[in-house]
This record gives structure tokens, sequence and C-alpha cells, in this order.
């Protein structure tokens, strides 16, 4: 079969793969619409280590076309979304953590489709243990806000559960590129009463607002954390989903004693945290720092199609590049690593 991946480190493109084979418990899958990710770019520029030979790909939904004979709730033809992470539910790690930790032997090992094994930008792709990780599409779900369900909106809603946003909370997000915009999403959800996010692409600041930031920040226009302070003081929850190692000095700055930071920014492996004690209140100022992978598995993305099938949130509207044919995936994941100033993201659709 054939996919788009990674040769080797800075050298993408297509290569030819034999077809997954679908243990008892798995499924093959062939995809109908993918979602190139800054992940996926982050690796081919070897982000995550020198990895050779490898399809890329994990947002993606797609029709069964193989189930194992111990599989009970997928059968050939099923259209199906599949998760970005993928736990192996009988490990040890996950029945201690449950469905909410992603890493079930090993840091991010869950997210097999990296760092494991081939990915979705792939004629036939594999998914372990179906029951668990794959879910029905809604007759009332568009695909593409399916599709979004995966990474973005699960990675943006982690954020916010892990800032423990409440009713009434003042949230700022760092970034507002997709995840952060679903992070925005999120905490609007949630109840936050004041949305401050930092960002300057003008279609991304709109969509922050429609999704319901209540005010916009731009670096362009100052120091940030001076900005923030000026008109909010400190805040009670921030996410980071963009920036660089210098975003949480940034973040304790603005935070409140008893208020949380959560990270869910992807850091390059060169940048080191330097924070000085007196931004932590020497230690004694409960500021809560949390970061994480986004949850894998089928619990969570059935909660976020059902957050969509009530017209609760619309992520499809992150998708503002799209392309046709199982051949486009080159050029959709060029436009992913080149990123145009109006990029949000990329989407191509596949006919087979």
């Amino acid at each position: 079969m054939k996919g788009y991946g990674m040769i080797d480190v800075n050298k993408p493109g297509w290569l030819e793969k034999e077809r997954p084979v679908a243990g008892p418990m798995d499924a093959i899958v062939r995809p109908i619409a993918v979602a190139p990710c800054s992940s996926d770019t982050h690796a081919m520029h070897g982000g995550s280590g020198r990895i050779q030979n490898r399809i890329l790909g994990h947002e993606a939904v797609g029709e069964v076309v193989e189930v194992g004979n111990l599989v009970k709730n997928f059968h050939p033809g099923d259209i199906v979304v599949v998760p970005c992470c993928t736990p192996n539910w009988t490990e040890k790690a996950m029945q201690k953590r449950g469905s909410n930790n992603a890493h079930d032997i090993g840091m991010m090992k869950s997210f097999k489709f990296l760092s494991s094994k081939d990915g979705v930008f792939a004629e036939f792709f594999h998914v372990n243990q179906a029951d668990s990780n794959l879910v029905l599409l809604p007759e009332n779900v568009s695909v593409d806000a399916a599709l979004m369900t995966v990474d973005m909106m699960s990675t943006g809603f982690y954020g916010v559960e892990m800032a423990d946003v409440q009713f009434g909370d003042t949230v700022v997000v760092f970034g507002i590129g997709p995840v952060g915009l679903m992070a925005v999403a999120g905490a609007a959800l949630r109840g936050a009463g004041r949305i401050i996010a930092i960002g300057t692409r003008p279609n991304c600041v709109a969509l922050a607002k429609e999704y319901g930031a209540t005010d916009i920040v731009s670096y362009k226009e100052g120091d940030v954390v001076e900005q923030i302070l000026k008109m909010e003081g400190q805040v009670d929850c921030v996410i980071i989903a963009g920036g660089n190692a210098q975003s949480m000095n940034q973040a304790l700055s603005i935070t409140k004693p008893n208020g949380t930071i959560a990270n869910v920014n992807f850091y390059d492996a060169s940048e080191q945290f330097e924070i000085p004690t007196y931004l932590w209140g020497l230690g004694m100022s409960d500021i809560t720092i949390r970061g994480g992978f986004c949850p894998g598995g089928a619990y969570r993305v059935e909660k976020m199609l059902r957050l969509i099938s009530a017209g609760r949130v619309h992520p499809e509207k992150l998708l503002n590049y799209s392309f046709e044919g199982f051949e486009k995936i080159e050029e959709a994941f060029k436009v992913m690593d080149e990123k145009p100033k109006d990029l949000i993201k990329p989407v191509v659709h596949i006919k087979w």
C-alpha cells in the first residue's frame, strides 16, 4: 500500500508499505478525511528524534474494512471517528489511571500513530483494540466536525479540564491556533466569566471571539503580561496552547495565588524552563502547574461528539484549507509545514 510520511528527518515523501494486519481485537480502516497537524511536521523536522520510513498522520475519520474475530461493535463499512491516542487498555498503568491518562506503557506511548507505528496518511491503517478506540460517526455530525474532535478539540478541552475552569473564572489562553481556539470554546462551555485570548492573526481573532473570547491581547501592542495586569490584574486560570518556554514565566506572572496553569503546548527539546522563584511565590503561592497530552480512547471522543450533536460547539470552523483526493495529502502537509498567515487547519477529503 501507499502512504505519506517521513523517509528520514527533513525528508518527507511517499512510502510503499505492507498493508497492516488486524489482530483479534483490532480493525483496519481506510481514511475518508484526514488533517495534517503541527505534530506531524514537528516530527518530520526531527522534533521526535530520528524516525525513518514512518507514515505520518493521527487525525482521521474513516471506513472500517476489516475487523478481528473478537471485535463486537464494528463491522466492515462502518464510518468511524479515530482518536489520535489509542491506548492499550489492558496495560496495568491504564487500569490504575483510567481513561484520563493516555500513557499506558510510557510517556505518550498511547500516541501510537507517531511513536510506534504508521499513521493515517495511508491507503489503510491499523487501530488497536477497536471496541475501545473507535467511535461510530453520529448521523447528525459532519465528517469535518468529527475530524476535529480526535485531537484539536480533545486537546484544547483537556487544557480547560487541567486548568479546572469554574463558573465566573477569568481565563487567559496563550495562543489561538486550532488547539487554543478549542480551549477558548471549552472555557466558555465551562462557564468562564472573562476569557482573554492572546493572538494576532485576524481570522483566528475573529473565531476566538465567536467561540467566546471576551478580550484579545496582541504581543504586537506591547508586553502581554503588562497588558493583562492592566486590564484585569491576576487571573484564575491560564491555558498555554502556544508560545515557547518563556510562556510559563508569563503565565506565572499573571496567575493568582491558588490559581492553575495548564499546558498543552508541545515544546522543543532544545528549550529550558528557567523560573525565578519569586514568580512562584518562593514556592508558597499554591499555584498549580499541570501539563499533559490529551487522553485517548472512545469514551472521550464520544463526549466530544455529543457536544457537537447538541449544537454547543462547532469545531469544523477550524478547517479553512480544503483539499480533495488521497494524493493531495502531500500538498496539505506542505501547507501545514509552511503555515501561511491565514492558515488555521487543513483537511483532505478522500473518495475511493
